[in-house]
């Protein structure tokens, strides 16, 4: 009995080594994703000529293909791409290409969520801007995006968490993340048997993804309770 606590005890501990390498890519991807889904749902809501229309077959194609097949496309086509403009980053650790894929992966969806946030607070909004003088970029970064921040709050939070999910990918490429570090526990068979470990693994993405939900729920009640103060004054 105290044997068999011992090792799932230690199976836990060798599975959680990982996860701060996991949490790094998903906060990694997250931030140059929203930053990249911004600019994209600004493109699309300017309607830029050109930009536009290939932002529009960007996120169909980013949304209509699986993640391992871009996963591999940047990993392995990326490379062989560069070459021609005399760039070569064959060496490149894994975890890069692993984070731009998953970065450019999540802004397409980011992208469409801020731009139906951007839509629901509405024109009134920039036109009260306007009659103050503003311009339209400080309009857009000082009133329309923070309130859209908060209506699109609770849709990103269920993407941070799928992206979280999406992270599994990454060991197929040779990123040793949690899964990678599953993989490596199964080959070496450390006493435990395949169920044991995924029951683990199971438990610690439950867990992680739990954390996440929770924290987003606080920001969005912090942030409700802020705009509703705004709004009183």
């Amino acid at each position: 009995m105290d044997s068999s606590i011992l090792q799932w005890g230690d199976l836990f501990l060798q599975v959680l080594e990982r996860l701060p390498l996991t949490i790094f890519m998903l906060i990694a991807s997250l931030l140059i994703g929203l930053i990249l889904g911004t600019a994209i749902a600004v493109i699309r809501i300017k309607k830029v000529p050109l930009l536009h229309q290939l932002m529009a077959v960007f996120i169909s194609f980013s949304r209509c293909t699986p993640l391992l097949v871009q996963l591999f496309l940047i990993y392995f086509g990326l490379p062989q791409l560069l070459v021609f403009f005399g760039i070569y980053i064959n060496d490149a650790t894994p975890l890069i290409f692993a984070i731009a894929t998953f970065a450019l992966h999540i802004s397409a969806y980011l992208a469409e969520v801020i731009r139906s946030a951007y839509l629901a607070v509405g024109h009134h909004q920039l036109e009260a801007c306007y009659s103050v003088g503003m311009t339209y970029s400080q309009a857009l970064f000082r009133i329309v995006l923070p309130q859209a921040f908060v209506l699109a709050l609770p849709i990103m939070g269920n993407t941070i968490i799928e992206l979280l999910k999406d992270t599994t990918l990454a060991f197929t490429i040779g990123v040793v993340d949690i899964m990678g570090q599953v993989r490596l526990i199964i080959g070496n068979n450390y006493g435990l048997g395949m169920f044991q470990v995924y029951v683990v693994i199971s438990i610690v993405y439950w867990a992680t993804c739990a954390a996440i939900e929770m924290l987003v729920n606080l920001l969005e009640k912090r942030l409700k309770k802020g705009h509703l103060n705004v709004a009183k004054l």
